[in-house]
């Protein structure tokens, strides 16, 4: 697609939380065999052909606009009328230099390409002649929601629009003018097709109305507190009797104050500004929803509309999230895993808002480490692959000079707010590569982001301590564990940040190997070496088989020792001492350093003490979220903060992976090996797992006499074999593809 259209907008102003509504009539007076729909904006559109809205939600999806644009494409064939048709759009530009949007320039473009079979063409093009609103329902320079700037306040007023404007017959009666050109030049942004899908609204629900505290009936604003029952990512939709002038505000929170009512706050910061309003028409019914960009909350606080809200339609709530296909499933025996599965996947449903986000209200921001962790349960239950990719890509895009990486991407990282780094974080940028690669067996995902990942990694070679050979404080907030961990930090060398860097360097090398870089191949295999042997000498406590903190601490936290053992960076002869000690240690692992500890236990015959903590109803762990009625997984063990962090829903995996048993063998899942645990709780165990293969479904389940009854169903594309321990006998058989179910 070669663009040829004008970049446009009602304006050259420059205005924060700005919009432009934009109209062109055209004539059809023929039949179109087909009719393609190209259409961009920074940063956001909405796009209706003759009153029908075309697309979906939250698009395009963020980018750095001066690296690439993105533009969705459509089939409007259906839409198209013989005669006369309307094409409009509801533009919206954020600036304000939030966390994760590049400022860059409002603006909006559209072509529509219309062809016949005999070879006529026409093409629609958004340029100066085109219509745009001078007074708009949406007010301009609305306050932000948070304090990272990623949303604005959606203020609208009814009694400014007129519905016949979308129509190509319509009398609109607003006040128009001739849309100018925008300060983006036709050539200025890469445009490229947006690969990942757009957002949408996955159910609607009722919400709960909550009974007022004493003396709230008497307040002017009458206040009127719904509950969603859990937290989701979405918006209100109202649909009430009209009653002209009257403004509803529509507030929102995790939680209630004191009082039973909604919060001032964003997760565990203050805002005064987490809420929309709409003001009202006077129509017999109104129904209106603020839909241009996502909210996350569990209650929504009604006030100023005098009548009150009691039937389920009049106040709905959307759930929405990008479209990605959801394929997986996990059931066992046990109810309190079932539910933490399924608060797992609800958590990544919430937070993929056009890009994997770590928490839906506070940040909603895309973050390296934060994805690698996302990526276990979404590689499984998801064909994620694309917004996985847009991680690798936003970053390789806002990639620094030096080869590190910002805070997060995309996002202002030049504001003294945002201007932040996490070393340990880039370093996840080689293991997020992998996970991708081994997921989807594509080489050329290795091809793509080869090298980016090498300019982060000769960055800190380069970094290297002379007489140490360790890579020492640098720049940026240096994280091991998180939140709130207990790994020391004393002393210029910390032993998680060698780690993850020793397997970026032992990935590069691989990746070297697989794309015929022979000499990166050498170097980087070297590197590897010589690493791990200073790591040793500086780093490694022989009597204990386990690795100090930091240099100048003796404490050797269990979790920097689970994720050297995960790397491989602990020699054989020491290996049954580290896991002993790791296994036997109380858990004191927090987030990101808890899944490499239950990785290395369930990888090195320690199932029984990894399933433990993954049953684990009490403080810490993801059971007692789970027992203190949570549906969706917290930032940490603490209830406080996000109530929604996508990096903590790794636990739906691990159940998937370990307990029923199913693993890929190769890239692509083009092997898988079926492996399960028998907990003595469960009596089954069952799952399903997306692969690019196909899906792949496996159950067991306990026979009274001790034996396993098995169901599989294995793609045509997979090699698959069972692997178990059965009655101290070792049982490996090659599993057919189809169905199959046996006793054994």
């Amino acid at each position: 697609m070669e663009w040829t259209s004008e970049w446009i907008w009602r304006s050259q102003r420059v205005r924060k939380n700005d919009y432009s509504y934009f109209r062109k009539l055209f004539n059809a007076n023929t039949k179109w065999d087909s009719a393609r729909l190209y259409v961009s904006a920074h940063h956001y559109v909405q796009v209706y052909l003759n009153g029908e809205r075309v697309g979906g939600y939250g698009t395009p999806a963020p980018t750095d606009p001066w690296k690439k644009k993105f533009y969705t494409e459509y089939d409007v064939s259906n839409l198209l009328a013989i005669g006369t048709n309307c094409i409009t759009a509801d533009a919206h530009y954020l600036g304000g230099e939030g966390q994760n949007v590049v400022n860059g320039l409002p603006g909006f473009r559209l072509e529509l390409h219309l062809s016949s079979i005999n070879g006529k063409t026409m093409v629609i093009k958004s340029d100066t002649s085109w219509d745009t609103l001078v007074e708009m329902p949406h007010r301009v320079g609305a306050p932000y929601q948070q304090n990272r700037r990623i949303s604005a306040i959606e203020d609208y007023d009814a009694r400014v629009w007129d519905e016949t404007w979308r129509y190509a017959n319509g009398n609109h009666s607003m006040k128009t003018a001739k849309a100018k050109k925008a300060k983006i030049g036709r050539e200025d942004w890469l445009m490229v097709l947006q690969t990942i899908p757009e957002g949408i609204v996955d159910e609607e629900i009722a919400l709960t109305k909550l009974d007022l505290h004493e003396g709230m009936e008497g307040l002017d604003e009458f206040p009127q507190v719904f509950d969603v029952g859990r937290i989701v990512s979405g918006w209100p939709k109202l649909k009430l009797k009209g009653i002209e002038g009257v403004t509803i505000r529509l507030r929102y929170s995790e939680n209630l104050d004191a009082g039973g009512r909604v919060d001032h706050n964003v997760t565990n910061e203050k805002s005064e500004h987490y809420y929309d309003q709409y003001t009202m028409r006077g129509d017999k019914v109104e129904t209106w929803q603020p839909h241009f960009s996502y909210k996350a909350f569990r209650y929504v606080e009604v006030t100023g509309y005098p009548i009150s809200i009691e039937s389920a339609n009049e106040l709905t709530v959307c759930l929405a999230h990008t479209a990605i296909e959801y394929r997986g499933s996990f059931r066992c025996s046990d109810e309190h895993l079932n539910e933490l599965y399924d608060a797992c996947i609800r958590t990544q449903k919430n937070n993929t808002l056009g890009q994997l986000v770590d928490c839906p209200h506070r940040e909603q921001a895309q973050y390296i480490a934060d994805t690698d962790l996302q990526a276990e349960t979404l590689l499984y239950n998801f064909n994620a692959l694309s917004v996985l990719e847009k991680t690798l890509s936003d970053f390789a895009d806002s990639q620094l000079p030096d080869g590190t990486f910002p805070f997060n991407a995309p996002s202002t990282y030049g504001h003294p707010d945002f201007n932040i780094q996490i070393p340990e974080w880039d370093l996840h940028y080689a293991t997020l590569l992998w996970k991708v690669y081994a997921a989807s067996g594509d080489l050329s995902l290795l091809e793509s982001y080869y090298k980016p990942l090498c300019r982060m990694i000769d960055y800190f070679i380069s970094k290297l301590d002379e007489a140490t050979g360790l890579v020492p404080l640098d720049k940026g907030w240096h994280i091991s564990d998180w939140p709130y961990p207990s790994v020391e930090h004393a002393g210029d060398f910390l032993a998680v940040q060698q780690i993850k860097l020793l397997q970026a360097i032992r990935i590069a090398a691989d990746i070297a190997g697989l794309l015929g870089e022979h000499e990166d191949h050498k170097k980087y295999a070297e590197q590897t070496h010589s690493l791990n042997e200073k790591m040793y000498k500086h780093l490694f406590h022989s009597e204990r088989g386990a690795f100090r903190d930091s240099s100048n601490s003796e404490n050797t936290h269990q979790g920097v020792t689970a994720i050297a053992l995960y790397a491989d960076a602990i020699r054989e002869e020491d290996r049954a001492k580290a896991i002993a000690y790791v296994a036997e240690k109380e858990w004191e692992c927090r987030t990101v350093l808890s899944l490499p500890l239950l990785q290395m236990l369930f990888e090195n015959n320690r199932e029984k003490e990894a399933f433990a903590l993954l049953d684990r109803r009490e403080y810490p762990g993801w059971g007692y979220m789970i027992e203190q009625g949570a549906m969706t997984m917290w930032e940490g063990w603490e209830d406080m903060e996000s109530h929604s962090h996508a990096w903590n829903g790794y636990p739906a995996r691990l159940l998937q992976q370990y307990v029923v048993g199913i693993r890929s063998d190769a890239p692509g899942f083009s092997k898988a090996v079926i492996r399960p645990y028998f907990p003595d709780t469960l009596t089954f165990a069952e799952a399903t797992v997306w692969t690019v293969q196909g899906h792949l479904y496996a159950r067991w389940e306990k026979g009274s006499n001790g034996s396993i009854r098995f169901k599989t169903a294995i793609p045509a594309g997979i090699d698959a074999r069972l692997e178990f321990r059965l009655q101290g006998q070792d049982v490996l058989m090659k599993l057919e593809s189809g169905e199959l179910d046996f006793v054994l």
